[in-house]
């Protein structure tokens, strides 16, 4: 029995340090070498304070600011102790409510604003932290943003087009517009009144 047990401790011991320890300080310092901002969070500094990650998204619902999809996470959105989508089923009546009121919300912000609302400003994402919207979800907000912080449609325009991220690699996902980011760059071009 003695001569089973020592090997069997040795080698437990042994990957234990190999793989519950070197291994993860190895990565982590490449990580934080080849990769220093994204194995941080992606997070986002403005003069100096952290405002946010570009992988979370946040909370805007001022009509001078983009908004981001819906969050499922409760007890508030995008809480991401408790990311997950919301499991409601196209025929769930909670999913037909949460729907009619950001339709009733996107037209009290904007009520000129006659266009088809896209998708994504309706539902919420799988996880209910998406830090992005289509850029078909950017341009239905463009004349509400623009009026909001008195801009012409053409400058708020040009700021959601110098936003939008292509398909990964050319070929995978759709393309995307970062609300924070984009939010970020509208006050530094005229702050919110």
């Amino acid at each position: 029995m003695k001569n089973i047990l020592r090997p069997l401790l040795v080698i437990f011991v042994a990957m234990t340090v190999i793989t519950g320890i070197a291994y993860p300080i190895v990565v982590t310092a490449v990580a934080h070498a080849a990769f220093p901002s994204q194995s941080n969070g992606s997070l986002i500094e403005k003069n100096g304070k952290l405002v946010g990650s570009e992988l979370m998204g946040q909370q805007f619902d001022a009509p001078s600011y983009f908004w981001g999809r819906l969050s499922a996470t409760s007890p508030m959105p995008y809480n991401p102790q408790s990311s997950g989508g919301s499991n409601l089923g196209p025929t769930n009546p909670a999913l037909a409510d949460e729907v009619k009121g950001r339709l009733s919300a996107l037209h009290d912000a904007d009520p000129t604003n006659t266009a088809p609302v896209p998708v994504d400003l309706v539902t919420s994402s799988g996880s209910g932290l998406d830090p992005e919207i289509s850029p078909a979800a950017a341009a239905f907000q463009i004349d509400r943003v623009a009026k909001a912080r008195k801009l012409s449609h053409n400058d708020v325009d040009a700021l959601v087009q110098r936003f939008t991220s292509g398909r990964q690699f050319g070929i995978f996902g759709e393309s995307r517009v970062n609300v924070l980011k984009l939010n970020l760059a509208l006050d530094d071009l005229k702050p919110a009144s």
